[in-house]
């Protein structure tokens, strides 16, 4: 290895996707970066991740504990881990080859960024591609204020970050990363990759994909509202307190309408109306509810479509 490279420590935590975790696995494997380290976590699966798992015997890390959530298995991961640099990658996703150094590289060209991401691929449960997502450029109004986080796979972050922030907050089952990633950006840049470095995998059992409980619907919410209440938050963002909610509670909206919960949706559009009128009728916003009503009914038609035509014709 050149010594001059900083060790990167990729954590997998594996919880019940055994048919995809040795495709994210040997992805890490195939890193052309020579100082990947790779640490898989199996966060108490009860299906065959651990079978998966010992084939790999001797070439990483990794072993299983009671189940405890996500964030707790990414937190025992930091702490295990060696890497300067760290990621973590879901078992149902995947990086491309040059991943790790490509971000790296754009860490090393920018010292004080502590987080680079890469745009990415979404793809189905056969791995076949439904869409290319180019990000934009980070912007921190866009992610507090609009609720919009462009951060995904692929991610790497400075181990100074989480010196900085602290650990990924265990009661956020869902929205860990957006909060982690809201708390580093106070502290350093974060910088965009724009180039196609990973995949994210839209399945029924997608912890992004699957209906959310009533209570993690409501995070958004909590992360944004906890954020304008941080006491280093910049105060020209003090004033856009009520509109920032206000997007949080619409996206929560959009998750309660996914989960068929129209009700509590209509709740939740009643609170944005009263803290900010003017979000409502913004595209951005019928955008998002459009999202939820007919997103997973258009990948279930495109699984169907490809299942039964098959994914060359349709690549």
């Amino acid at each position: 290895m050149n010594l001059s490279l900083p060790i990167v420590s990729i954590i997998i935590p594996a919880h019940n996707h055994a048919e995809y975790l040795a495709e994210a696995i040997e992805s890490v494997l195939a890193q052309d970066y020579p100082g990947t380290e790779l640490i898989v976590l199996d966060d108490g699966s009860t299906d065959s991740t651990r079978e998966v798992l010992a084939q790999y015997k001797g070439r990483f890390f990794w072993e299983s504990h009671a189940n405890m959530g996500q964030a707790r298995t990414l937190n025992k991961g930091w702490k295990i881990a060696r890497g300067e640099i760290l990621g973590k990658l879901s078992a149902d996703d995947t990086l491309l080859p040059q991943a790790i150094s490509e971000v790296v590289r754009v860490l090393q060209d920018n010292p004080r960024a502590l987080v680079a991401y890469p745009d990415f691929q979404l793809i189905d449960p056969n791995s076949a591609t439904v869409r290319t997502l180019l990000l934009d450029d980070f912007d921190y109004h866009t992610m507090l204020v609009e609720t919009e986080c462009a951060i995904g796979t692929g991610a790497l972050f400075r181990r100074r970050a989480l010196e900085l922030v602290g650990d990924w907050n265990p009661a956020l089952p869902q929205t860990l990363d957006y909060d982690f990633w809201l708390r580093a950006g106070l502290y350093g840049e974060i910088v965009h990759v724009p180039k196609v470095l990973a995949t994210f995998r839209v399945h029924p059992h997608s912890q992004s994909y699957r209906p959310m409980s009533e209570q993690v619907a409501q995070e958004p919410v909590r992360v944004v509202s906890a954020l304008f209440d941080h006491p280093d938050l910049p105060q020209q963002y003090k004033s856009m307190r009520n509109l920032g909610i206000a997007n949080a509670h619409i996206v929560t909206a959009q998750l309660h309408l996914r989960a068929g919960r129209v009700a509590s949706a209509w709740h939740s559009m009643r609170n944005a109306q009263r803290l900010a009128p003017a979000s409502l009728v913004r595209w951005r916003t019928m955008r998002a509810l459009a999202n939820a009503l007919f997103n997973r009914t258009a990948h279930k038609l495109l699984w169907t479509i490809r299942g039964l035509f098959g994914r060359e014709r349709l690549g």
